[in-house]
């Protein structure tokens, strides 16, 4: 239902959201759950009414006579046999947006890839191969993709950047040694066995948790190609990746052996990966080490040790740390503010959060996110202080500088429960959200609703929000099934009871 009303005139948050047998007791007499189904279909012959006004694009064209499932031929021949299809101009813009618009379906893209290829005076781009070459590994074709590569061999249109792509799908599909055996034949590709290509190689390597195996190959490797510091700074990444941090602090001196300097990178990835584990004394040694080195940390050095000490309820200790990047005179930026709000708002300092963002953050010329909003807009609520909250939202959408997203509204949608204000207030907000902002739920948010509503009496709206739910593909929880299936039982609601059943039983087979 969210979808459909995306795309209409505004529709009232009391016909939307409101109680179904008072707002349309003109219309019917039917039971609130008929009366839902009968608001689903006034709100689709609207849309229809919006989407008939509309011309078609030249890609809904295409789109229309592309099926589904249908193989690449079948997607070739429907597209070369419709009239409209072979009368529209070609352009590598409308060839992209085709293929980004069938990136999960690779025979549409591919279909429709070949049908273009097939039209007189058009002829791929490199950056169009590219682009197909990834949507054929992406999706496990690999028999194709080769093929494919093959082709663009011919044609002398691989490029390194093709060959990235094809090692890091190879990889990703576990043919970690075919992505070995792509780099040794660079030469038949017109491409350069070089430190850029080695990179790739082993970075490829490193983030399939293949490290050992790139580091034998760097050994092998680098009697004839020459690292550099962003090859260590691969391996450093790898070995944190690996929970290896030893070797990664070892691969730091490796770094200096071959005349390659550390940079903050180098030390800021290490550091991250000891604030995993909260081993704050190693971090703060390499805090030390980086000062002694000449290499000082940077604003995201301090804002992941930040983090991670606010996370484990340190918070003392991680505003500390903030005065101490303060006194360096290392630059604030918006991800640092974010971060020292949200530390505030956890240690119960909510006037000093906000005294950053209304007072330092745009003294420094810093310009909050969503995030920043969604950190102070969750402070109100949790301090029961839903009207400042939104007036922050308020503030949000006035400001220009960003939209609300989901995060933003639950913490109000969640006051709305705790205040028991399960009427005009909470149907405002969601239609705000679906309305006005254009808005998906996610699947916290259909949670915290169907709760809250059941736990509200108001089991109808509940069981209507599990419909749709289903409707958009996304999966309830087992225990939110569960909850509710109890809760419409005790309102004799079987038909949807039986729906809630088989759903569970579906849920347990599958």
């Amino acid at each position: 239902m969210i979808s459909q009303i995306r795309s209409c005139p505004p529709i009232s948050s009391r016909f939307f959201y409101g109680e179904c047998s008072r707002a349309l007791s003109s219309v019917c007499s039917a039971s609130p759950l008929e009366c839902f189904r009968f608001m689903g279909t006034r709100i689709g012959n609207r849309e229809g009414q919006c989407l008939d006004t509309s011309r078609p694009s030249e890609i809904d064209i295409i789109i229309a006579n592309i099926t589904r499932g249908s193989s690449e031929d079948e997607v070739v021949h429907s597209l070369l046999h419709d009239q409209a299809c072979n009368n529209m101009p070609i352009s590598h813009t409308l060839i992209d947006k085709l293929l980004r618009r069938f990136k999960d379906d690779w025979k549409s893209a591919l279909g429709v890839f070949r049908w273009a290829e097939a039209q007189s005076n058009y002829k791929h781009t490199p950056e169009a191969y590219d682009l197909m070459v990834d949507i054929l590994g992406k999706m496990k074709q690999m028999d194709k993709m080769r093929a494919l590569l093959e082709e663009m061999r011919s044609g002398r249109l691989v490029m390194l950047s093709t060959i990235a792509k094809v090692m890091r799908r190879l990889a990703g599909a576990g043919n970690w040694e075919d992505a070995v055996r792509i780099f040794d034949e660079l030469g038949t590709f017109g491409l350069d066995k070089n430190t850029e290509s080695m990179n790739l190689l082993l970075d490829t390597l490193c983030k399939e948790n293949k490290v050992e195996q790139a580091r034998a190959i760097f050994l092998e490797l680098k009697t004839h190609i020459l690292p550099n510091s962003h090859t260590f700074n691969i391996f450093i990444h790898g070995w944190c990746k690996v929970n290896r941090v030893d070797e990664a602090h070892w691969t730091i001196q490796e770094m200096k052996g071959h005349g390659c300097r550390p940079c903050v990178i180098s030390y800021s990835t290490i550091i991250q990966s000891y604030c995993c584990f909260y081993n704050f004394n190693k971090v703060y040694e390499l805090l030390d080490e980086m000062q002694t080195q000449g290499c000082p940390p940077n604003v995201v050095t301090y804002t992941t040790i930040m983090c991670s000490l606010a996370k484990s309820e340190q918070f003392e200790e991680a505003l500390q740390l903030a005065d101490r990047m303060k006194s360096v005179g290392c630059k604030p930026d918006t991800l640092y503010y974010n971060c020292l709000i949200h530390t505030l708002g956890r240690a119960g300092r909510l006037q000093d959060a906000v005294h950053v963002f209304d007072v330092e953050m745009p003294k420094n010329g810093v310009a909050p996110n969503t995030s920043t909003y969604n950190s102070i807009i969750a402070m109100f609520c949790h301090r029961a202080k839903e009207q400042k909250a939104l007036n922050v939202l308020k503030e949000m959408e006035d400001s220009a500088l960003c939209r609300p997203d989901v995060q933003t509204y639950y913490p109000l949608l969640k006051s709305c429960f705790k205040r028991g204000k399960t009427d005009d207030s909470l149907s405002r907000l969601l239609n705000d959200m679906v309305n006005k902002h254009h808005l998906s739920l996610d699947l916290s948010t259909y949670t915290l609703l169907i709760h809250g509503l059941c736990r509200a009496n108001k089991c109808e709206w509940a069981y209507h929000l599990f419909e749709e739910m289903i409707s958009q593909e996304i999966t309830p929880r087992y225990q939110t099934c569960h909850f509710l299936l109890d809760e419409i039982k005790q309102k004799n609601m079987y038909d949807a009871a039986d729906r809630v059943e088989a759903f569970m039983k579906q849920m347990k087979s599958s």
